[in-house]
């Protein structure tokens, strides 16, 4: 990192943590430059980027103070409670009917999963694309079916060198996207009618896969802030046959929690003293805001129970459909679940992605990314704070590009959905997030997409629908 993003980091952490209070003035450009040894240009920058996203504001003759807007925002949200039993999960039908609604491109995309293509370097994807196309060796589409392209599982077992985990190329299986992956795994480790612990709330693309298997769900509760609780999953293993878990440890989608590393080590610990596997959803790893990467379960596994599941979906590539999974001691049933599934993920994407990994411009790429995710983040919270009823709790995610509202109970998630749909606005409803139907005054939207006047209109108008409501 450079000299003025470490000193971003220094100061967005310490207003993000309350020390530095609205309104507070921050050190002069002068002071700064005495005190740490920076040039003035360094300090200005690092201001100029704070002031950008909105953290600190300057002032005429008075410097450079703290945002008020900090003051506006709500308090974080509860959080879920324990469930008695595993239930059957039956989500399909509104999961589809709400993404229906984020396909139309006269929507403001707030209930989207994706961020915007905009904030990729496809051009640049396009022109590799074209020429491994160009220059394909034919056996290409022989020696790269399962587990897939040598160059890009070497690219991707370096990512694990950098997070902490030492993973060999031989058991990275390439796929169709993560899905694909986590579907893989959750295959190679469960049959019909087995119970899964999933976080809750939790990715609704996780109980359509529990729904499609026949499986049953235990939903475990998750701190909007530290991810699953593991004092209420100790007690839940002890009272049910868990057959495997299914969690989103960093920026958990939709909550954004991203659970510290001790606990990361203690959730390994714990599972693998009876021996229950973990299908470890990170896609949104790469996305963190801080100064160093969440480091992965899949670091603390010595059992080879960690099925680890990725994607360059959300941090490079989207609509490129290329994921991967670290399986551990499922490696092998995965390889050969993967070619009965669907052969061989697209050979050329393959390529293109892990020439583009061997070029040396992802980690500039992923800066410039999270940057953008955060400042846009930053700008859709304050919107919040200004325009949403009392009694609205927001969450404050640390990376990725989701925001989790509670409202007042009496609003209607799914009926504010539907009047935000007649006004070209999506939202994704709580209920969606839970096999039982949980959430029914909450709803997740999405920061990913570049601030702009459509989407700041979008968020009063869904503050004054649920105004209404409240």
């Amino acid at each position: 990192m450079t000299l003025y993003q470490d000193l971003v980091g220094e100061f967005s952490g310490l207003i993000e943590q309350g020390v530095l209070k609205p309104g507070e003035k921050l050190p002069s450009v002068r002071a700064l430059c005495i005190s740490r040894r920076l040039s003035q240009s360094t300090v200005l920058q690092a201001y100029h980027h704070l002031e950008d996203r909105g953290l600190i504001e300057a002032r005429p003759r008075s410097g450079y103070l703290v945002g008020a807007w900090w003051k506006q925002l709500p308090r974080e949200p509860a959080g879920a409670r324990a469930p008695r039993a595993a239930t059957a999960v039956d989500v399909a039908d509104l999961v589809f009917d709400v993404l229906e609604a984020t396909r139309q491109r006269r929507m403001v995309p707030l209930g989207s999963a994706f961020p915007s293509p905009l904030l990729f370097p496809l051009p640049r994807l396009a022109q590799l694309l074209g020429q491994v196309a160009r220059r394909l060796d034919p056996w290409a589409t022989v020696t790269d079916l399962p587990p897939g392209s040598w160059e890009l599982r070497r690219q991707i077992a370096r990512r694990y060198l950098l997070a902490g985990a030492q993973v060999k190329v031989e058991e990275i299986v390439i796929t169709s996207g993560a899905m694909e992956a986590l579907n893989l795994c959750l295959q190679a480790v469960t049959e019909p009618g087995d119970i899964v612990a999933v976080d809750s709330p939790t990715f609704y693309g996780a109980l359509q896969a529990l729904q499609r298997r026949g499986l049953k769900a235990l939903e475990i509760p998750s701190d909007p802030r530290d991810g699953v609780k593991l004092d209420q999953l100790e007690r839940m293993l002890e009272r049910h046959p868990v057959r495997a878990c299914w969690f989103m440890n960093s920026f958990q989608n939709p909550l954004g929690g991203c659970m510290p590393e001790a606990q990361r080590q203690r959730l390994v610990t714990l599972l693998a003293a009876r021996g229950i596997p973990l299908i470890e959803d990170d896609v949104y790893s790469e996305l963190y805001f801080g100064r160093e990467p969440p480091r992965p379960a899949k670091a603390y596994d010595r059992a080879g129970l960690v099925l680890h599941c990725g994607s360059f979906a959300k941090c490079l590539a989207p609509g490129y459909r290329v994921g991967w999974a670290a399986p551990g001691r499922y490696a092998d049933a995965v390889a050969r679940l993967k070619f009965t599934a669907s052969i061989s993920t697209n050979v050329p994407a393959q390529e293109a992605i892990a020439r583009y990994l061997g070029e040396g411009g992802f980690e500039h790429h992923l800066r410039r990314l999270r940057q953008a995710l955060q400042a846009q983040q930053n700008r859709m919270l304050q919107a919040i704070g200004q325009h949403f009823p009392a009694g609205t709790r927001v969450s404050r995610p640390r990376g990725g590009y989701f925001l989790w509202l509670e409202l007042p109970a009496t609003v209607d998630a799914l009926e504010l959905h539907r009047q935000a749909a007649e006004r070209d606005i999506s939202i994704a409803p709580g209920p969606m997030f839970s096999s039982r139907g949980q959430f029914g005054h909450c709803i997740r939207l999405n920061s990913g997409h570049p601030w702009s006047g459509e989407i700041e209109a979008a968020i009063r108008s869904l503050g004054r629908l649920a105004a209404a409501m409240a």
